[in-house]
């Protein structure tokens, strides 16, 4: 990943916007404030392009906020299927999300090859509405690349996006605790193989931005993260999956 590592230049483009549901988008919606999901806009200050993380909930006062401050939403991208994340049937609730998001901005939708299917199971999106990617693959915004990272065991496709040393990880970890295991899709070895090898590339210095507001602070390092986030206190697999596989 040396090659995607932060550069003066490309920091001075980055926008990077964490919006909380809730408050900054979908203000009065009462599952947005219960569920206080992140949405992530990255963006460049040059080409006035921007790209739209887990877009939910009020999608169109994402568009408009992008549109306000001269952005053009050109894509967007999942972290997983979940439909707090991309829209679709939450327990009767009917949420937007990446579909909605199609009907305002014909865009892609940057998704894990392994997610693909239950992405288009929830949302409705058709499979041309997806682009599939591999762990590694890069997504450009304007200048600013994006380092998809697949973190399967929350969900088979889940990923997390490495732009500028900062770490956007979707449900995969939190500041405090990591993904369920016991939905759908969920495996509990392969999330334990993320967070200790596919995340082990991320340095300590990157900054983690998690998909949900669990702890008062919105991100912090990923050093601090590994020393005192319970999911990295034991020592080997056996005693990870006998204290988090369900």
């Amino acid at each position: 990943m040396d090659r995607h590592a932060p550069t003066p230049a490309l920091e001075d483009r980055l926008e990077f916007r964490q919006l909380l549901a809730g408050r900054d988008f979908a203000q009065g919606d009462p599952i947005a404030a219960q569920m206080v999901n992140f949405t992530y806009l990255i963006g460049d200050k040059q080409t006035k392009e921007a790209l739209l993380v887990d877009p939910c909930y009020a999608v169109g006062e994402l568009v408009d906020l992008a549109e306000r401050d001269g952005y053009r939403v050109v894509g967007a991208l999942a972290t997983h299927y979940h439909p707090d994340h991309v829209g679709g049937d939450l327990f009767g609730h009917q949420l937007e999300g990446v579909r909605e998001l199609l009907t305002r901005c014909a865009c892609p939708v940057h998704v894990q090859r392994a997610e693909a299917p239950w992405v288009q199971r929830v949302t409705g999106c058709s499979p041309s509405d997806l682009v599939l990617h591999d762990s590694g693959d890069v997504v450009q915004v304007g200048a600013i690349p994006i380092t998809l990272i697949h973190t399967p065991g929350h969900t088979p496709g889940s990923q997390c996006f490495l732009v500028q040393n900062r770490l956007v990880a979707g449900d995969t970890l939190f500041l405090q605790g990591c993904g369920r295991t016991d939905l759908p899709g969920g495996d509990p070895r392969q999330l334990y193989l993320s967070l200790t090898q596919k995340l082990a590339k991320v340095p300590d210095s990157a900054v983690l931005y998690p998909g949900h507001l669990y702890d008062p602070r919105p991100h912090a390092s990923l050093g601090e993260t590994r020393r005192s986030n319970f999911v990295f206190q034991p020592k080997s697999e056996q005693e990870w999956l006998r204290l988090f596989g369900g």
